[in-house]
């Protein structure tokens, strides 16, 4: 799925503050079956490139899997075999695979226009032992109200960049990008304005601004598509912003990858997520 490594910022849908939204009402998905939900690709899950956004092809995956096997998510990836354009009905088949005592392993298989083009594998379940405290922390930043915008010229509008509210916590905006290499490390505070149930498939939606930060790095602004994105789950803790700590590992061959961590207002880790990018220059006539 097309990722733009900009950090940039649209003016949100205001109508989605108007209102509870949770991740299955702001994907629109329908169950149609036993094993088998819809939704359509509009404007609030596509790219700047008019398809599906990758993080809510992820999402849409766990919403059906989490349904379908009565399980909360323990870790999922998606792997991206083509798109879905703008106006498509999408189809989203479940399979659960094993059903254990406490682990349930499952796929979901996502298609558009008769063509596959997703396929989710992940686990599904609790357990009992777990530590006091993750062995990690969070980088010290400012509180979302205190950090700027991410804006995002015009031209991106019209996108899922539309429905969503981010601002910079650290690294550089869009128009300090100038060809200086920088800090793989930067992070971004994110949520769905009015949407206060956090779940699996929304921190999957979050997790998918990994290839954003590939600009970081580089100092030039790029774009590319994503090949995969994986989530796990540590704890859903309720907050209204989400920390999504982005550091890349590497480019080379034309293929990046990195890794996220994604924490709460209060300092909770609440989930990783890691991603591979195919990556090439900016070039606004591809889109």
């Amino acid at each position: 799925m097309l990722a733009l490594s900009l950090f940039l910022w649209a003016p949100f849908d205001a109508a989605l503050s108007s209102a509870f939204v949770d991740a299955r009402t702001f994907l629109g998905m329908e169950r149609t079956g036993a094993t088998t939900w819809t939704f359509e690709v509009t404007e609030r899950v596509i790219t700047p490139g008019n398809f599906l956004f990758g993080g809510c092809g992820l999402a849409s995956g766990l919403v059906a899997l989490e349904e379908a096997s009565a399980r909360p998510t323990i870790w999922a990836t998606a792997q991206y075999l083509s798109y879905a354009p703008l106006g498509a009905t999408v189809t989203v088949e479940t399979d659960l695979a094993v059903i254990g005592g406490h682990v349930t392993q499952a796929r979901a298989t996502t298609y558009a226009e008769g063509r596959e083009i997703l396929t989710v594998n992940g686990a599904f379940g609790t357990g009992e032992l777990s530590a006091a405290t993750p062995w990690v922390t969070m980088p010290e930043v400012k509180p979302p109200e205190e950090c700027p915008e991410r804006i995002m010229p015009e031209r991106f509008n019209r996108s899922i960049f539309n429905h969503l509210e981010a601002r910079i916590a650290l690294g550089r905006p869009f128009e300090q990008i100038d060809g200086t290499p920088g800090s793989p490390v930067s992070a971004l505070w994110s949520r769905v304005p009015g949407h206060f149930d956090l779940s699996a498939a929304t921190l999957a939606i979050f997790g998918d601004y990994v290839a954003g930060g590939l600009s970081q790095p580089l100092g030039f602004s790029t774009m590319g598509r994503s090949l995969d994105n994986t989530i796990r789950l540590v704890t859903l803790e309720p907050t209204e912003w989400v920390l999504t700590e982005i550091h890349m590992h590497a480019l080379a061959g034309g293929f990046a990858q990195g890794t996220a961590y994604m924490w709460s207002q209060s300092g909770t880790l609440l989930a990783t997520a890691s991603q591979s990018i195919a990556a090439r220059a900016w070039d606004p006539s591809a889109l």
